[in-house]
């Protein structure tokens, strides 16, 4: 039987943006990260007034942290000339797990000595203003869709593909968090039944394909000492993504065989959202981003139409994160921002 037609979805249209009114309101966004935070101070249009990068170093007691960070905050408020009274929101951005409706992050890997913090609570609490909480990949796609590559959609999936492979669902202008907030792990679809093991416990995730660290592992056996990857990084063992990404543009042959397989796993995850969650948008971030049009994304595309009906296929697009090196601090801001189509 031939597929069906499919018909056009209620609510496809562009959700509200913020306008000029809205940008005279003020949001503090800040984003936790496994090596640096970022606070930003930025208006109802996402433009940002003031940011301040810092080192995350995880004393072991989390509300001393919170306590030091609340302490920036205001540093940066004050250096804007804006009073925390005119702050309509904090958003938090934090490596999960979490509950973003409890506000309360869950013994986070990449935050030694963080058990069950109640960081919407200790914020509250010393600055006075609402905070709202959500994990980084969630965080990610909140902040493409508003200010990045997403604008005008209403059904978004952010992929990002760093050390692991996390993503973010917005459907219908909203984000999808699911059961145990747990939507959006992309990176644990199994591409291979039974495949390569994952840091997970389970075996073939896509993020054993294509994850940064699975990758780097693999390279560490596979690159010949003749191909330039292990020129560029000196030795085979020491071969990461980037150096493939490079190596493939001077037309490497090893190179660009791992970029092709690299497209390929990743094809199989988007065909399968494809049909699943039926987007109208697929952003990638990280290693597709910096691969780019050439070595990824044009490829992608091509093998990702090739299997999708034609009703999809004509619907269905994947571009780069447009983000880049300001995504940490729009995240927080996307967050501050809630995730309704309009300011929060």
């Amino acid at each position: 039987m031939p597929p069906r037609r499919l018909l056009p979805c209620a609510g496809t249209g562009p959700p509200a943006r913020p306008g000029a009114k809205g940008a005279r309101i003020a949001f503090l966004g800040i984003d936790i990260g496994g090596t640096k935070t970022v606070l930003a101070l930025g208006d109802g249009a996402g433009a940002v007034q003031r940011r301040r990068r810092i080192p995350t170093r995880p004393s072991g007691d989390a509300e001393a942290d919170l306590l030091r960070l609340a302490e920036q905050a205001r540093g940066l408020t004050a250096e804007a000339g804006v009073s925390l009274d005119e702050v309509r929101a904090i958003g938090v951005s934090v490596p999960g797990p979490l509950d973003p409706e409890q506000g309360v992050v869950l013994h986070p890997p990449n935050l030694a000595g963080w058990g069950r913090v109640p960081v919407r609570t200790v914020l509250e609490r010393e600055l006075g203003r609402p905070v709202r909480l959500e994990n980084d990949a969630n965080a990610g796609a909140l902040a493409e869709w508003r200010f990045g590559a997403g604008r005008g959609t209403r059904h978004m999936v952010y992929l990002t593909m760093s050390t692991g492979v996390g993503g973010g669902l917005v459907l219908g202008g909203r984000v999808h968090r699911g059961l145990a907030c747990s939507a959006g792990e992309v990176g644990h679809m199994p591409v291979v039944w039974n495949g390569e093991p994952c840091a997970c416990g389970q075996r073939g995730c896509l993020e054993a394909y294509i994850g940064g660290a699975a990758w780097s592992r693999r390279l560490a056996r596979e690159t010949p000492r003749s191909s330039a990857v292990a020129r560029l990084a000196g030795s085979p063992e020491a071969a990461r993504p980037e150096h493939v990404v490079t190596a493939a543009r001077q037309g490497d042959a090893f190179a660009q065989e791992e970029m092709s397989r690299y497209n390929d796993y990743l094809c199989r995850a988007l065909v399968t959202l494809s049909f699943v969650l039926a987007p109208q948008l697929f952003v990638l971030g990280t290693i597709a981003r910096a691969a780019g049009e050439d070595l990824c994304i044009g490829p992608v595309r091509k093998a990702v139409a090739s299997r999708l009906w034609p009703e999809l296929r004509e619907g269905v697009r994947i571009e780069a994160g447009q983000l880049g090196e300001q995504l940490p601090e729009r995240a927080g801001l996307a967050v501050a921002m809630g995730d309704s189509a309009g300011p929060a």
